[in-house]
């Protein structure tokens, strides 16, 4: 048996959303921007797909923008609001994926933006009456806030953050890569300007997401080049990309209360099997709680080890697939910038299980067990 419980990371491609591209593989090839018959069908395609996400997301077809991924969207949002709008203050969390993190260095060091970070406690819940004192002091602001941690799961309230926004008059950008296709997001309520999504993470092809970006602030394109995206985004689209992410989310909306039911047993099954298999044995974050989480990451706190610094290759060895952090940063010696924000014991090991659809409870047992046996194997 070999487990894959990294589906933070990236998800298995659907069936489904394979055959749906595969005919834009193989038959039809035409460039979207052709006025021919070979490029007006695939320019028509496009266009049915732009229109299937405005409508699970309810919002206008106008507003949706087709990238390489979350982090493209991510940085156009960022980056072109601010240079755009000339805005000279944001705001967001040290808990950040680094698309969003590094791009706020970014910004701060070559256009002069001040970036204040939002306070949070030692389970990363953040304090949303320091986001109201920091718009009260400076309301011409950009806040980026991510629905949903990608390395401990904890859930924002983004719907209460919208409306502060709302209320100071500042722009809210979210970074909903790894909440899209798994909860739904209503944008005539949500009070977002901006959110992003990317495909592979609810099983659709990789290299392809898009970006909702509220028609009433209208910025300037990240990439230039040609008029594709309505002049938003220079470059031929990723056609067969666009089609599966369509597909993925369609299918995703359609199965999500299932797949929800399912993941999360998955999840309460893998805790009640660690504690009970492991002594001092606890979660990061609030991983561990149902309504305050992620129902597809738990992110584990494991005993002081010397097996800790070896423990995603012990796991890999014994046919398991999982990741200590975000897996856009799984090289580097650093670590995790998540779990040092949260100034966690850096004795213990910490590794984060991600689940999908896929994933069974035979699975689950498989490796709490396999966990349980390396640290008694260290103890003994």
């Amino acid at each position: 048996m070999r487990v894959y419980l990294d589906n933070a990371a990236t998800t298995p491609l659907d069936k489904e959303v394979f055959d749906a591209m595969a005919p834009f593989m193989l038959e039809h090839y035409g460039n979207p921007s052709s006025i021919h018959s070979h490029g007006r069908e695939v320019r028509a395609a496009i266009e049915k797909a732009r229109k299937t996400v405005a409508g699970l997301l309810n919002t206008s077809p106008a507003e949706i923008f087709f990238t390489s991924g979350g982090t493209e969207a991510d940085n156009a949002a960022l980056i072109c609001t601010c240079r755009t709008l000339g805005i000279k203050h944001a705001i967001s969390t040290k808990l950040e994926h680094h698309a969003v993190l590094h791009t706020m260095e970014m910004l701060e060091k070559q256009d002069g933006v001040q970036v204040s970070y939002l306070r949070h406690d030692e389970r990363g819940n953040l304090d949303l009456e320091h986001l109201e004192e920091l718009l009260a002091n400076q309301p011409q602001t950009l806040v980026s806030v991510m629905h949903a941690n990608n390395e401990i799961g904890n859930l924002n309230d983004i719907q209460t953050i919208g409306e502060i926004c709302k209320k100071y008059n500042a722009l809210f950008h979210s970074d909903t890569v790894q909440t899209m296709g798994h909860y739904k997001h209503d944008l005539q309520t949500l009070g977002a300007n901006f959110i992003v999504g990317s495909a592979h993470k609810f099983h659709g092809p990789k290299g392809v997401g898009f970006l909702y970006s509220d028609a009433n602030f209208k910025i300037q394109p990240l990439i230039q080049g040609g008029a594709q995206e309505r002049n938003m985004r220079g470059g031929t689209e990723n056609v067969y990309g666009i089609i599966g992410l369509a597909k993925a989310l369609e299918i995703a909306y359609r199965d999500m209360d299932d797949h929800m039911r399912h993941i999360q047993s998955l999840k309460d099954r893998m805790i009640y099997k660690l504690r009970e298999q492991l002594e001092d044995v606890s979660f990061n974050g609030m991983s561990e709680f149902g309504d305050k989480s992620l129902y597809t990451v738990l992110n584990v706190s494991l005993p002081a080890s010397d097996i800790n610094e070896m423990l995603l290759f012990s796991l890999d060895i014994n046919k398991i697939s999982a990741s200590g952090g975000s897996a856009c940063s799984s090289g580097a010696n650093a670590g995790s910038h998540v779990l040092r924000a949260l100034n966690l014991d850096p004795a213990r090991g910490s590794v984060r299980f991600s689940f999908s659809k896929y994933n069974t409870p035979e699975e689950i047992d498989f490796v709490a067990e396999t966990l349980a046996k390396l640290y008694t194997k260290v103890t003994a």
